[in-house]
């Protein structure tokens, strides 16, 4: 929900022909200093601190539209520590600077939306939390210029996603992790767009990314930099696996050199023979041990798939579709 839709209007009452009505405190000029109540011009109120006939120190400032502010002023300015109390409903309690909403600070949206962390220039900016009143999830994470930007998390009631997000929607490799214990490796991409001749000289509407998932695990630990080192292991991995295709295909061709039976017929084959069939006996045993794990572990997989279908409505047996694209996976927590 927007924090911009509900400003606290302007404080330049005293500017306005006139000066109001004062009861105060002036120094030896005649201006309005130290403690005095104020009835403006415009219909607002102020009562609180003066330095030199400015707003300074703590105060509060009562709005003819229903707003309120109650904290501290700086030469006129909310600065400080302060609480805005807007017409609709909703409140700001933390950081002001230069009459900004800027630093620390809690906004309780007129919908029960909250939002607590960093601000810049009356924006989300920096780290916070989003929470969605309506279905309980929440935005933990990194924002700019009041759009979710950067690492973070978005939680739901039975799972989680855990990434980048860009322009407020998510982008790149990340997870889902789910609450039965296991989680779905994957990235969101942004799918191409093709433009119609027709349509040249109409903007384009940026598509939602799609998810595209490539494996599910046990629960793992996770960061950014922990899915960037993943690409980076399997695409060594499949270089490893290209360059032994290669040297297969060479062993195998015509310019392979003669085996050493072939160099040595009468050679050492008793030895050899016993080495051979203890590798046999070894990669017997190698290859049922893998198997049993493997047995194992789709046992498991094929249990946390049907968990995760059932635990999440509309989702079908395929890894695939855990979910199938971004509005399906942020459809219970609508960005604002």
């Amino acid at each position: 929900m927007s924090d911009l839709g509900s400003e606290e209007g302007s404080e330049a009452g005293e500017k306005a022909k006139g000066i109001g009505e004062y009861d105060g405190d002036r120094n030896s000029e005649g201006q309005r200093h130290g403690f005095g109540k104020a009835l403006l011009p415009n219909g607002d109120t102020y009562e609180g601190g003066y330095d030199c006939g400015l707003r300074n120190g703590a105060g509060t400032y009562r709005f003819k539209n229903g707003a309120l502010y109650t904290g501290n002023y700086l030469q006129n300015k909310k600065h400080g520590k302060g609480v805005f109390f807007y017409p609709d409903g909703s409140k700001y309690a933390g950081d002001w600077v230069d009459d900004q909403r800027q630093g620390f600070g809690e906004y309780l949206y007129a919908n029960g939306d909250s939002y607590t962390g960093e601000w810049a220039n009356n924006k989300r900016h920096g780290r916070g939390t989003y929470v969605y009143k309506q279905t309980g999830s929440k935005y933990v994470g990194c924002w700019v210029n009041g759009i979710q930007d950067g690492p973070a998390e978005l939680i739901h009631q039975n799972y989680r996603f855990k990434g980048r997000f860009l322009n407020g929607k998510p982008l790149g490799r990340g997870k889902f992790i789910f609450d039965i214990g296991c989680e779905q490796h994957g990235e969101y991409i942004q799918p191409g767009q093709a433009r119609d001749e027709e349509e040249e000289d109409e903007p384009l509407v940026p598509l939602e990314p799609i998810w595209r998932a490539s494996e599910i695990t046990k629960l793992t630990p996770w960061s950014p930099q922990y899915e960037d080192l993943l690409a980076s292991r399997e695409a060594a991995e499949a270089a490893a696996e290209e360059e032994k295709n290669s040297l297969s295909f060479i062993e195998e061709g015509g310019s392979q050199e003669p085996s050493s039976e072939i160099l040595n017929p009468e050679g050492d084959a008793g030895g050899e023979g016993e080495e051979r069939r203890e590798e046999e006996v070894n990669e017997d045993q190698e290859d049922k041990g893998v198997f049993q794990f493997q047995g194992r572990t789709s046992s498991w997989l094929t249990w946390c798939v049907g968990l995760i279908s059932y635990r999440i409505p509309g989702l079908g047996s395929n890894p695939a579709e855990i979910p199938a694209d971004y509005s399906s996976a942020l459809d219970l927590a609508k960005v604002h």
